[in-house]
């Protein structure tokens, strides 16, 4: 018999009339991966949080390895070999420091070091383990300097270092290549082999298919199903999730208006040739690629946050060129960026001044802000978007990573724009939440050229007119969003195929 690692007992907990955890009861076996799959606001991130000692229960308990368990704090739980990977980054790692002091940093915290901190030694023990997780970044380096994905690598390794008999992930693949995420599986199957028990939040159905030994469902604070065996069943997982069966998304082309954008020139990577892309009114248009194919490069481009020699733009028939964020916005060019934690979230405001930057010029009169207008505002993008909250005067930081996310889109559609820029608009969001913001990012797309820079083939799949594929900086493939053409879509998603010959620009 299989033994267990942890146990979850009865666990309820509350937030005044909020009842996030109702009677949890779920089992973690050693040695498996069980998937946590549920919508935003089920309870999931309550959950790991109370497995993890930053909140505690109020009713039920919890036992490792049959032995009560009631951590207080997370070095409580990490001493006791539960170790966890948060979705939002910057919790796992500490930028002002360098990845070596980051590897290291729960080893000098036990005081394991001794008084004297030997550097030359603590930076081959660092150096060790990040090639150990095929960690390819300069050991010296500043983790502030380092991208979105070296930075979730680095969390990950850094849970390692801990020795987990638990180990919590949640959403660890969202900002991974391919590559990196097979790279994590490889290690995560590893730790299967030595007993380790390991729950894995995510929505993505490759990682389940990939790593998966059961999946459990969490619905509004319950468990709501849970799903063994050889055969997973993905979709009866989703259905347990959200209460109702998911259709297929139906997309219907929007037919497409007068050219907004043009931009041309684009030399991504220097390798490769340049290409010009034309973007209209009424359109809307994935920007498919994984991650290094340079979108996220082309949409700051776009938005004024980088410039590339040669490059040009037109908006209307106009010369664009952006020298600044606040310039792009002025001539309607909007960007909801990625990693919301580092790049949009205001903590400091409720729901409603998250909503309103940077338009707060819309709701004042002078010097002073309409709260009526404000609240307006606000109540209309909680309605349209599904966003979970008691109210709109909520803090913005006790929302679910994925009604955050709903805020940040909320926040740039809630005025006219002609260039809609959303990198990575599905980032952490389930299933339904990802059709919600779809469906209004189509129902108000008449008016705009509207471009989704996307890492998951499905996603674009689910929201665009047209589909253009990047690789590796190069433009390689560009197609309507219609049944016969998907095969080829993947085909130059996945860097199998060239762009044809006749879509080639000319550059003459």
């Amino acid at each position: 018999m299989t033994q267990l690692a942890c146990q979850i007992l009865g666990v309820s907990k509350s937030f005044g009339p909020n009842d996030v955890l109702r009677n949890v009861d779920l089992d973690l076996p050693a040695g498996q991966v069980t998937v946590l799959m549920g919508a935003n606001g089920a309870g999931k991130s309550t959950l790991v949080k109370i497995l993890c000692g930053v909140h505690t229960a109020d009713s039920g308990s919890l036992k490792l390895f049959e032995e009560p368990f009631q951590p207080t704090s997370t070095a409580e739980a990490f001493q006791s070999g539960v170790v966890t990977v948060h979705q939002s980054i910057n919790n796992g790692v500490i930028q002002d420091l360098d990845v070596a002091s980051n590897l290291m940093i729960d080893r000098l915290a036990d005081n394991a070091t001794g008084f004297f901190i030997n550097s030359k030694k603590l930076q081959e023990d660092a150096l060790e383990i990040a090639s150990t997780m095929g960690l390819d970044v300069e050991i010296t380096a500043s983790v502030r300097d380092l991208g979105l994905a070296d930075r979730q690598m680095l969390a990950i390794a850094r849970a390692m270092t801990r020795n987990p008999k638990v180990l919590i992930l949640d959403e660890p693949t969202s900002s991974l290549s391919s590559k990196e995420a097979e790279r994590l599986f490889e290690l995560l199957r590893s730790l299967k082999n030595q007993g380790v028990s390991i729950l894995y939040i995510s929505h993505r159905t490759s990682d389940i298919k990939a790593i998966a030994d059961r999946i459990v469902a969490m619905r509004d604070g319950q468990i709501s199903g849970l799903f063994e065996g050889p055969c997973l069943d993905y979709d009866g997982a989703v259905t347990a999730m959200l209460g109702q069966k998911m259709s297929d998304a139906d997309i219907k082309i929007n037919k497409r208006g007068l050219p907004i954008f043009k931009i041309s020139k684009i030399k991504l990577n220097p390798l490769k040739k340049p290409f010009e892309l034309t973007f209209y009114k009424n359109e809307i248009v994935a920007i498919a690629g994984l991650l290094g194919s340079g979108k996220t490069k082309l949409a700051s481009l776009i938005f004024g946050l980088q410039n590339l020699d040669d490059c040009q733009m037109t908006l209307f028939d106009e010369q664009y060129s952006p020298s600044t964020i606040a310039s792009a916005i002025q001539a309607g060019v909007f960007m909801c960026p990625k990693d919301r934690s580092t790049n949009a979230v205001i903590s400091d405001f409720d729901i409603t001044g998250n909503l309103a930057l940077p338009f707060f010029y819309q709701h004042s009169w002078f010097s002073f802000l309409k709260p009526k207008s404000l609240t307006k505002n606000a109540k209309h993008a909680i309605f349209k978007l599904g966003i979970k909250c008691q109210s709109e005067k909520d803090s913005v930081m006790t929302l679910s990573g994925g009604n955050q996310q709903k805020v940040m889109v909320g926040r740039w559609l809630s005025e006219k724009s002609e260039v809609l820029l959303l990198d990575e608009p599905f980032q952490g969001v389930d299933i339904k939440a990802r059709r919600d913001i779809g469906h209004h990012i189509r129902s108000t797309a008449e008016e705009r050229a509207t471009l989704v820079f996307v890492a998951e083939l499905d996603e674009a799949l689910e929201i665009a007119d047209r589909i253009v594929v990047l690789h590796e900086g190069d433009l390689v493939g560009d197609f309507e969003n219609t049944q016969q053409n998907v095969l080829k879509i993947v085909s130059c998603f996945s860097g199998q195929a060239a762009m044809p010959k006749h879509m080639e620009v000319d550059k003459s």
